[in-house]
């Protein structure tokens, strides 16, 4: 998917400012000029491109399923509200979906406040809604006050400015409207005294899978520990970790779990063992992790080395892994020595 292929259908805007102490809603939908299809093409895709976003379960979905009779929240809820949204009702629906995302902002302090943009749009004919929490930062702004005749301006610090549409929302929730699935991206704020995903938990009512860069981030730590603990002393078998990720991810576009194991720690069935524990804690013993940011990825294009005597080496992994470029040698003495072959030209900077 590119921005271009982002069709913005209708827009409208509530501010959730809580030291106001109540919604300002919006009567009228957003003039979509360019300027302002172009910001929310922008939040979007950058939402969408990356790799924090979860898929989100309604709870109610899988209750509807099975009980007919009655349905399984009131109709405040916004599993209900996403069901009976029309585009020819968007400000009194949008309302509604901004109003149940107020009621919690108000009674929990920590959570920021914002701008609230409930969005259609269409990506490849499939239709979307995105309800995005568009959190203010703070900045500076001029100001000219004219007194006594004369302009004079001045620099206030602002509290309420938007993102910019080249920036990523921390929040926003995006809903494909042919089946009801949703993908989220969230941030944990204390209530009550514990951090709590308010945005999944309590205003969608719908529990959320992790993240594909949760998930490999859970892969690399594991194999860190696992390489810390038995091979702190070999660092050429902790370089091949990220040499073994990124060759998956080059030959299929994911990660398997299972194929890392066997690669990394087949040879030795106890640390294997050890390492499928670890999987097996999240439920990912089986797991395909298929990240799509290049910001995910990016990271293992290359090994970073650090000696103890202060060297810091960078080497690009296509030349990690050509004996022709780059050899580590274990001397007899137990040290090590890196050899890089072929150069041509040093520079520096």
């Amino acid at each position: 998917m590119t921005q271009d292929e982002i069709i913005i259908r209708k827009g409208i805007v509530h501010i959730l400012d809580a030291e106001l102490g109540y919604p300002v809603f919006s009567e009228e939908v957003l003039d979509l000029s360019p300027d302002i299809n172009d910001f929310f093409r922008g939040l979007i895709y950058k939402i969408m491109s990356g790799d924090e976003m979860k898929k989100c379960f309604f709870d109610g979905a899988e209750v509807e399923e099975t009980e007919t009779e009655a349905p399984a929240y009131p109709q405040t809820d916004v599993y209900a509200l996403v069901k009976q949204f029309s585009e020819e009702n968007m400000i009194e629906d949008s309302k509604k979906l901004a109003q149940s995302l107020y009621d919690i902002m108000n009674a929990n302090i920590t959570i920021p406040s914002a701008d609230f943009g409930v969005v259609t749009f269409q990506v490849h004919s499939v239709q979307y809604l995105g309800l995005l929490k568009m959190n203010y930062k703070e900045s500076y702004v001029h100001m000219t006050q004219n007194e006594e005749g004369k302009n004079i301006n001045r620099i206030i610090r602002y509290r309420s400015m938007l993102p910019s549409a080249t920036t990523k929302l921390s929040e926003a929730v995006i809903i494909d409207l042919s089946d009801y699935s949703v993908q989220i991206i969230e941030k944990k704020y204390e209530i009550n005294g514990n951090k709590v995903n308010y945005l999944s938990e309590m205003y969608l009512h719908c529990h959320a899978a992790m993240s594909s860069k949760t998930k490999l981030d859970i892969v690399v730590n594991a194999v860190k520990q696992v390489n810390k603990k038995h091979y702190s002393e070999e660092p050429v078998k902790q370089l091949e970790a990220k040499r073994v990720i990124k060759e998956q991810m080059e030959e299929t576009g994911s990660v398997s779990v299972e194929k890392v194991s066997e690669k990394l720690y087949g040879d030795v069935p106890q640390i294997k063992e050890e390492f499928d524990k670890k999987m097996e804690k999240y439920h990912m013993e089986t797991a395909q992790v298929t990240p799509q940011s290049e910001r995910t990825t990016k990271k293992f294009e290359k090994q970073y080395l650090k000696t103890d005597t202060g060297i810091e080496i960078n080497i690009p992994m296509e030349q990690y892994q050509d004996v022709e470029q780059v050899e580590f040698i274990t001397n007899p003495d137990g040290t090590i020595s890196v050899l890089i072959k072929n150069i041509n030209k040093i520079t520096t900077r």
